[in-house]
C-alpha cells in the first residue's frame, strides 16, 4: 500500500507541493518517488545518478508538462526516503522499478537515466523487458570491461566501496554536510569539466545541490552500494537487451570518458549514440533534457 504526502523538498507558492509517494518494496523496505509533469501523461521512469535523489527530476518538469509526460522519479534503496538495501545487486534494479510501476498503476514505461542510473536502467531492460518501452541514458556509466581509462576519482571511490565501505560512508557524510552549507558550485564542480561551473544557471545549480543533499539526508549506504556494483561485474547479459537504447554523451565528459560509451554502444544491436559536442557530464544532461522526453511519446 502506498502512502502520499506533501513533498517538503518541493515548495512552490504558486503551485503548492508535489506529492511524495512511498510504497512497500517488501516487508522491511519502502521506496519513495515523486511525479512530475502530467498525471495522465505517457509514463516515463527517471533513474537518478550516483549519488542522487528524486529531486533531480525537477529539471524535467517544464518539458514533461509540455510533452504530456508523467515522469516518475524514484530514489534507489539507501537514498533519500527509500529504505537501505546494502546487499542489492544491479539485477535487483528491475524489482525496484517494477514496484514503482505497480504502485503507479503503469504496465509499461520508458526509462531515462542519468550517470550512475544508467547501469540500473540497462539491468531493468534486460530483466524486465516486458515493462520497458525504450531506454535513454544520459552521461551513463559503463561496465568496467569496456572502460579502459577510468578517472582517478572513480577508481578511488570503487576501491573504498569494496574494501572500506565504512570509510566511504563517512566521506559522503562529510561531503553532504559541506554541500548543505556552502555555495552550490561545490556540488556542481563534481559534474563539470574544469571551469564549467560558470556556465550552469543559478536555479539549475540549486537543484543539483538539493539533489546531492537529499540523497544523503538519511543514509549513505545507497551510494556505497551503487559504486561497488557499477565497478564490478554487472551480472546481466547485455546481449539479451531488447528495447531500443539511446546513449546521450558529451564529448568532454571527464566523469565518464566517451570512449567507453562508444565501445558499449557498438556492442549493443539495439543501441544508438548521440554525441554532444563540447559538453561535459552535467552539460550533457542539461542540453539533452528538451529532446529526451519527446522521444518517449
Amino acid at each position: 500500500m502506498s502512502q502520499l504526502a506533501a513533498d517538503p523538498s518541493h515548495r512552490d507558492p504558486a503551485r503548492g507541493s508535489r506529492q511524495l509517494t512511498t510504497t512497500s518494496l517488501d516487508e522491511d523496505r519502502q521506496v519513495a518517488y515523486t511525479e512530475y509533469g502530467c498525471s495522465d501523461g505517457v509514463p516515463v521512469v527517471f533513474l537518478h545518478g550516483t549519488p542522487g535523489s528524486r529531486r533531480l527530476g525537477t529539471l524535467f518538469e517544464t518539458v514533461a508538462q509540455k510533452q504530456g509526460i508523467r515522469l516518475l522519479a524514484f530514489e534507489r534503496p539507501g537514498y533519500g526516503r527509500s529504505t537501505p538495501w546494502p546487499s542489492r545487486s544491479l539485477r535487483d534494479a528491475g524489482t525496484v522499478v517494477s514496484t514503482v510501476l505497480d504502485d503507479a498503476n503503469v504496465k509499461r514505461a520508458g526509462l531515462v537515466a542519468f550517470s550512475g542510473g544508467g547501469p540500473h536502467a540497462l539491468a531493468t531492460a534486460v530483466t524486465r523487458p516486458a515493462r520497458v518501452t525504450r531506454v535513454d541514458i544520459v552521461s551513463g556509466a559503463v561496465p568496467p570491461d569496456v572502460s579502459e581509462a577510468q578517472p582517478a576519482t572513480q577508481r578511488l571511490l570503487a576501491g573504498l566501496a569494496t574494501r572500506t565501505p565504512t570509510l566511504l560512508r563517512g566521506l559522503f557524510r562529510g561531503q553532504a554536510w559541506l554541500a548543505a552549507r556552502l555555495d552550490p558550485s561545490l556540488v556542481v564542480s563534481q559534474y563539470t569539466a574544469a571551469g564549467g561551473t560558470a556556465s550552469v544557471p543559478d536555479d539549475t545549480a540549486a537543484i543539483v545541490q538539493a539533489d546531492f543533499v537529499t540523497a544523503f539526508a538519511r543514509h549513505r549506504s545507497g551510494a556505497v552500494t551503487d559504486v561497488r556494483n557499477t565497478a564490478s561485474d554487472w551480472g546481466v547479459n547485455l546481449d539479451d537487451l531488447e528495447p531500443d537504447v539511446c546513449f546521450w554523451h558529451g564529448e568532454n565528459d571527464t566523469n565518464v570518458p566517451i570512449d567507453g560509451v562508444r565501445r558499449l554502444a557498438a556492442q549493443l544491436p539495439t543501441a544508438q549514440l548521440r554525441v554532444l559536442d563540447d559538453a561535459d557530464h552535467l552539460q550533457t544532461l542539461l542540453r539533452a533534457v528538451p529532446e529526451v522526453l519527446p522521444a518517449h511519446r
